[in-house]
C-alpha cells in the first residue's frame, strides 16, 4: 500500500510538471512513425530533438517544416529540431526514442552510446527481432547500451499509423517497462487528448506483439491479393494471434497481453489497413510480384520482411508451432508460391481448435 501511495504521488506531480514542458526529448530516427511521435510531443510542448539520417529530411524540415519522404502534406511542430549529428540529438536528454528500423537499431544505438546520461529513460519504438541473434529491440538496446539500465527502458507499441496520429486521429497504445515508475512517466509524456497511453509490465508480450503482426500482415495482404475473401482474412488473423501468442508464452509474455492494443489491436490494424506497409507487400505478392520486385521499389521498410526469417528460426528453435509464418518464410525466402502455402496450410491434420492454442 505504501509503494502505491508513493507511486501515486510521484505521477500526480509528474503529471503537474509536465504541462509545463521541462522534460527534455530526443528522437532517433525521422521516419514516417519517428517524425509522427516527435510532432505529437513537439505539439504537446516539449521541446524535441529528432535525428535523421538523410540530409535531404533536415533540411526539409528546418527550412519548410515538413518531413517530404515519410510524412508529406504535414506541417510539423516549430518545437522540433531537427539534426543530423546523431549524438548531439540524445546528449543530456531526458527521455530518448529509438524509432529506426529494426535491422538498423544495433549499428544506430552504437553510435549514441556515449552520449546518454545516466538518468535518460529510453524508449523503444520499433518493432522487429534481430535475424542473427534473435533479441528484440529491448534486448538489443540492453547489449548497445549498457548504461541504461532495465528500470529506465520502456517499449511503445499498439495499433497506430503514423499518417492517423499526426492527424491527431484517436489512437490508444501500450508502454511497458519492467518499472512501473518508468511506464507512468512515459505515459504521461505521451498522452494527449487524441492518444491514450495504457501502461503493461509485460514487454516480452507487447514487443511479440508488434514484432510478429507484421509477418502475419504479409499473410493477409496475401489472401487479399488472391482475391481469397473476408472469411480467409478473418481465420488468418484469428489464427495468427494464436501464434504470436503460443511464442510469446514460451519466452514468458503474459498471455492476456495478446488479447490488448499490443496484440490483437495491432494485429487487426495491421492486416486491414491499407496504410500497411506489410499488408500491402503481401498484396502485390498475391497478385504474382516477386518480393525483391516489391522491395526495390519501396522506400519505407517493412518489417514483416526481415522479421519472418527470424520468426522462423527462433519458432524452429523453441520448438514453438507457426505454420502461417512458416509458410511466409517459404514464400519470401525459398520461393514456394501463395497458392502452394495456401494448399499446405488447408491440409494440415485437423485438431482441436482449443488444444491448438494451448500448445
Amino acid at each position: 500500500m505504501w509503494g502505491l501511495l508513493v507511486w501515486l504521488k510521484r505521477t500526480t506531480q509528474l503529471k503537474d510538471s509536465l504541462e509545463i514542458g521541462n522534460v527534455s526529448i530526443g528522437v532517433v530516427g525521422a521516419g514516417s512513425w519517428g517524425t509522427a511521435i516527435a510532432d505529437l510531443l513537439g505539439t504537446k510542448g516539449f521541446e524535441v530533438n529528432l535525428w535523421a539520417y538523410e540530409t535531404e529530411v533536415v533540411e526539409a524540415i528546418r527550412t519548410k517544416r515538413e518531413n517530404p519522404l515519410y510524412l508529406k502534406g504535414h506541417t510539423l511542430s516549430d518545437h522540433i529540431s531537427v539534426t543530423n549529428d546523431i549524438q548531439g540529438a540524445v546528449s543530456d536528454r531526458d527521455l530518448v526514442v529509438v524509432v529506426v528500423p529494426s535491422h538498423y537499431v544495433r549499428v544506430v544505438s552504437q553510435r549514441f552510446a556515449d552520449a546518454l546520461s545516466k538518468k535518460t529513460i529510453l524508449v523503444s519504438a520499433s518493432k522487429g527481432i534481430e535475424n542473427q541473434t534473435r533479441l528484440t529491440m529491448t534486448g538489443v538496446l540492453s547489449e548497445t547500451l549498457q548504461s541504461v539500465t532495465e528500470d529506465r527502458l520502456a517499449v511503445l507499441s499498439g495499433p497506430s499509423f503514423a499518417k492517423e496520429v499526426a492527424q491527431k486521429i484517436p489512437t490508444a497504445v501500450t508502454v511497458a517497462s519492467k518499472n512501473f515508475e518508468t511506464a507512468g512517466f512515459v505515459q504521461h509524456v505521451f498522452a494527449t487528448p487524441s492518444f491514450r497511453v495504457y501502461t503493461s509490465d509485460d514487454v516480452v508480450g507487447v514487443e511479440m506483439g508488434g514484432a510478429v503482426k507484421n509477418v502475419i500482415a504479409i499473410a493477409a495482404g496475401i489472401i487479399d491479393g488472391l482475391g481469397l475473401g473476408l472469411n480467409a482474412r478473418a481465420a488468418l488473423i484469428t489464427r495468427g494471434i494464436a501464434e504470436i501468442s503460443r511464442l510469446g508464452i514460451k519466452l514468458g509474455a503474459n498471455p492476456l497481453t495478446f488479447s490488448g492494443l499490443a496484440g490483437i489491436g495491432d494485429l487487426i490494424l495491421t492486416c486491414t489497413g491499407d496504410l500497411s506497409r506489410n499488408y500491402t507487400v503481401g498484396t502485390l505478392i498475391g497478385k504474382g510480384e516477386s518480393i525483391e520486385a516489391i522491395l526495390s521499389k519501396m522506400r519505407m521498410v517493412a518489417e514483416g520482411v526481415k522479421t519472418a526469417e527470424s520468426v522462423y528460426n527462433l519458432s524452429c528453435d523453441l520448438g514453438v508451432d507457426m505454420p502461417i509464418c512458416k509458410e511466409i518464410y517459404h514464400i519470401l525466402y525459398e520461393g514456394l508460391s501463395p497458392s502452394k502455402a495456401l494448399q499446405r496450410l488447408m491440409t494440415r491434420d485437423l485438431k482441436n481448435e482449443r488444444d491448438e492454442m494451448d500448445h
